[in-house]
């Protein structure tokens, strides 16, 4: 899963929680089973037997409107006309927080199986992908959920309500499906076990938390999940999926009374059942003094990591706790950042909260590089903690995180999309509307309250890294009396809503009548002006240098030269940049490399001017101030050096030196680790400037807009900006070389890694726009593409439990012939024979009996939405015209490529993998501790 990914969750991706990954693919099964659930009282029936729709909004805030109904369920509408697509989003109120003795991963082991069928829908993702749709499902502490976002239209969203009322009560929870998810959970969890920082924050956790499940990793134990009882999950279905135990969210392009409508006919169907929800009581006690977690596993890059216990989600002192959130953990500007990392006593260093609903914690994390004390980073890192408040916080440090955290609100109110899934979150805090509260209640906050938080929670006896003090008079965080919610929001009526933007056709053909193409000050030129929520413009802009000649051996300082622009100007300093894109409530990345470099803005439509001349001074005055230099040279040393022993790192590295044709020196040289890491710390800050003056400037280029601007005065900006910038090199392609051919087969030893890599691929003489592309495009989503629907992912996934991800890409070149095919996976080392045996039998026999008829309508009508809606994506737009003004190309191309899809047989699309497909060419890698499998495979069996 993607973890919640709130302002305060920056550090959650190192907790273990986990879901359904979209686009990895295998159906559910095809009829009842004799161990299905029985189901709850009603089924989803027919429109005819459906109580009435709510006639009044239970309550409305900022253009999203809440109605509920008369069996509990809680519905929010959120129209958005901008995007031709519809978000239906159910969250359970229901995650590892309910979960009982022995039952510890069961809601996220649930919302697996939910995947795998109902008796009216029993294939659920071949249903999901041939309309085109988004889904996924996530589990949390306090919550699931389980979304898709769909092409808009009155059937689509019918469907989906449909569909998703119809899983609320009737999923099969077989014992057959669980026996075979459960291996797939069980290779998700063995994934998480590879990373050491992962697993060290989940003992903390579970060291701070002695009683509440917040200590239990969503992910769940081994043991519960290889033995618990298909009975035990089949009741926690029927006691937690309920309508009035769930919140149902639409967001998107439709029509609100149509959809209550439908609503109605779907969920209002449902009973309330006549037991009551079962209610969580488990408090934690105020912890007592310091705890104190040491763990020991292989690994290359020491880790730190301290949490203190803090209120619920939403008690008014969480707006303080996350501004001072940001401030200790802050990345250039934060305190640990000056304590640690800028005195080279930790790599890296930062901050986050969980905020829950029970109280959670505040969680600060630290790297730490071979050659640097861990002893030394701790103290400085306890000490920074804990003595905050006795610096005083400054103007400057609450402003900074006020504006940061509050361009965040705004950019996603922009987004209904993530909107609709992000409200889960804070539904299952308490109530959705408390991220409207909370944005408040951070504007309010001041330097007075920061301290007031900092001196109540950030206390010894409240920190999870320690050891046990005998203490006479404990300083101890006692939690405040709970919030009243209903009275806390009683009257709460938020903003004025969001501007609104148009409803666009995301068709080539609109977009090609649509887009201006032109030239200014030797750049080429698309701007696509329309109407977006928020009145957001997206760009990307790209620069072109160098020849083979003139950049061979030089990819390092190009890289460095290339990261050096963000991090200060000769006006601006790295931190005063970020300042001044958070005020102009913008995004932008800048980075450049051997041979060009790239520019990404989504921004106001108000501020785009200035931020188009803050991105021109980053672009043409870098600082190449030594001291960032020589951060970001830890920075990447850290980086690289946490990968040694990583299967994934490993195996990919490997798989590309084994195609690449090119030699050391060469742009496109695959390098190996250890060379990666001599190469960054041999080059200097002179030979990165150099680069830079030897070849930045804008005399070749593509700069793409999609969004509310005005194209002639942005046209007029850009000549202003960039039209005296010349390179001094010259510019020529490189072409790209033909992949290496002939079989090879690698396997790599990664000790104490529970997960391994499989990847195994093949070089290909292909151009995208070779007649041959659209049947080999079509018949890699078939073999492993799509939503958990294709044949790799039916075999290896669903049927066979070997792995959690499982897929398979095919690439081709643009300009060049040169493309490639691969299949991956993740898997537990003591199966890599039964993983290579079946990705080759699928592979083999899809070459040898191809595809059904029905199996190929189906994911070509799926496929075609998913372009469809992949265009409505403006920053996605934006990006693709950029790169069509340099190929020479129109979305002509894209309608040419849809209409020669179109047409396929299923015989086409196997002749065409038959034609450049050949298991006997394919080059296998394998990296993982299968030394390891091997010994535990050879020890004696205990007996009882």
């Amino acid at each position: 899963m993607t973890l919640p990914s709130r302002l305060r969750l920056l550090v959650a991706a190192l907790l273990v929680a986990a879901c359904t990954p979209p686009l990895v693919n295998g159906p559910g099964p095809s009829s009842p089973s004799s161990d299905a659930a029985p189901p709850p009282s009603a089924e989803a029936p027919a429109a005819s037997s459906a109580p009435s729709a709510p006639s009044a909004p239970f309550t409305s805030v900022e253009g999203i409107t809440e109605y509920r109904l008369d069996n509990g369920l809680r519905v929010l509408l959120f129209p958005d006309p901008t995007k031709p697509t519809v978000t239906v989003n159910v969250t359970y109120f229901v995650g590892s927080r309910h979960e009982g003795y022995g039952e510890t991963g069961m809601a996220h082991l649930l919302e697996h199986l939910l995947f795998k069928g109902t008796p009216s829908t029993p294939n659920v993702p071949q249903a999901l992908t041939q309309r085109g749709a988004r889904p996924n499902g996530t589990t949390w502490l306090d919550r699931t959920n389980y979304y898709e976002t769909l092409p808009s239209s009155d059937d689509n969203l019918r469907w989906a309500l449909s569909f998703e009322a119809d899983r609320m009560v009737n999923s099969f929870i077989a014992k057959k499906d669980l026996d075979s998810e459960m291996t797939v959970v069980r290779n998700e969890l063995e994934r998480g076990e590879n990373d050491p920082s992962r697993i060290l924050f989940q003992r903390v956790m579970s060291s701070a938390f002695s009683w509440h499940n917040y200590g239990k990793s969503t992910i769940g134990s081994r043991a519960d999940l290889e033995n618990v009882p298909i009975e035990r999950l089949q009741a926690f279905y029927r006691k937690y999926y309920r309508p009035d135990n769930a919140m149902l969210v639409i967001a998107g392009a439709f029509e609100p009374q149509k959809a209550l409508a439908e609503v109605r006919k779907t969920f209002g169907a449902l009973p309330r059942p006549a037991e009551p929800l079962p209610v969580t009581y488990t408090e934690e006690p105020t912890q007592d003094g310091e705890r104190l977690v040491t763990l020991r596993r292989v690994g290359d890059v020491s880790a730190l990591a301290a949490v203190y216990h803090v209120p619920e989600g939403a008690h008014p002192d969480f707006a303080a706790i996350d501004v001072l959130t940001h401030i200790l953990g802050n990345a250039p500007s934060g305190r640990l950042y000056k304590a640690l990392v800028e005195t080279k006593k930790a790599s890296s260093a930062g901050a986050s909260n969980f905020q829950l609903h029970d109280p959670g914690i505040l969680a600060f994390t630290a790297e730490v590089r071979e050659g640097q004390s861990l002893d030394a980073a701790r103290d400085i890192l306890v000490k920074t903690v804990e003595e905050a408040a006795r610096a005083p916080f400054t103007q400057d440090e609450v402003d900074r995180a006020k504006t940061a955290l509050l361009k965040y609100v705004e950019l996603m109110l922009n987004d209904s999309e993530s909107a609709a899934i992000q409200l889960s979150e804070w539904a299952a805090i308490g109530d959705w509307r408390l991220f409207f509260l909370h944005r408040d209640r951070i504007e309010a906050v001041t330097a007075a309250d920061v301290s007031r938080v900092a001196q109540s929670y950030l206390k010894s006896s409240n920190r999870t890294l320690g050891q046990f003090i005998p203490t006479a008079k404990p300083d101890r965080s006692e939690m405040p009396v709970r919030v009243n919610m209903a009275s806390m929001l009683e009257g709460y009526k938020g903003r004025g809503e969001v501007a609104v933007g148009e409803a666009f056709d995301p068709s080539p053909a609109n977009i090609e009548q649509r887009v201006q193409r032109s030239q200014a000050a030797g750049l080429k030129l698309a701007l696509l002006p329309k109407k977006t929520r928020g009145e957001m413009v997206n760009v990307t802009f790209n620069l072109r240098w160098g020849t083979e000649k003139a950049v061979w051996g030089r990819s390092e300082a190009a890289d460095y030269a290339g990261m050096m622009l963000m991090r200060g100007t000769k006006k601006h300093t790295r931190q005063q940049l970020r300042d001044s894109f958070d005020k102009l409530k913008a995004r932008v990345g800048v980075d450049g490399g051997t041979t060009g470099a790239s520019v990404w803005i989504e921004a106001p439509r108000q501020n785009l001017p200035e931020v188009m001349k803050l991105v021109a001074e980053v672009l043409r005055e870098p600082a190449f101030d030594a001291k960032e230099f020589a951060l970001l040279k830890e920075e990447r040393l850290a980086g690289l050096e946490a990968q040694r022993s990583e299967p994934n790192t490993q195996g990919r590295i490997a798989f590309s030196r084994a195609l690449s044709p090119y030699p050391a020196g060469h742009p496109y040289y695959a390098e190996t680790l250890d060379e990666s890491l001599a190469s960054v710390k041999a080059t200097t800050l002179e030979q990165a400037q150099a680069f830079y003056r030897e070849f930045y400037g804008a005399s070749q280029g593509e700069f793409a807009a999609v969004g509310d601007f005005d194209a002639e005065a942005l046209r007029t900006q850009v000549a202003e900006l960039f039209g005296g910038w010349k390179s001094p090199a010259p510019y020529a392609r490189i072409p790209a070389q033909p992949y290496k051919t002939g079989t090879q087969a690698l396997m790599l030893e990664t000790p104490d890694k529970a997960n391994a890599l499989f990847l195994a691929g093949q070089g290909l003489g292909l151009r995208d726009d070779s007649p041959d592309y659209p049947a080999l495009v079509l018949g890699n989503f078939l073999l492993g593409g799509g939503f958990l629907n294709s044949r790799l992912a039916t075999r290896v996934r669903q049927q066979d439990g070997l792995s959690y991800t499982v897929g398979s890409s095919l690439s081709a070149g643009s300009l060049d012939p040169v493309g490639s095919f691969s299949t991956y996976a993740i898997y537990a080392p003591q199966n890599a024979a039964k993983l290579e045996t079946a990705v080759r039998e699928e592979l083999e026999k899809v070459l040898s009996q191809g595809f059904t008829a029905d199996e190929l309508e189906k994911a070509r009508a799926g496929l075609l939405e998913y372009r469809r809606t992949g265009r409505s994506d403006d920053g996605g737009l934006a990006r693709t015209l950029a790169s069509y003004l340099y190929y020479g190309r129109t979305l002509e191309f894209d309608a040419a490529f849809e209409k020669r899809m179109s047409e396929l047989k299923a015989e086409d699309v196997r002749t065409a993998l038959s034609r450049y497909l050949d298991w006997k060419k394919v080059t296998v890698v394998k990296a993982g501790d299968f030394a390891g499998a091997e010994k535990k495979a050879k020890a004696p069996v205990a007996t009882p």
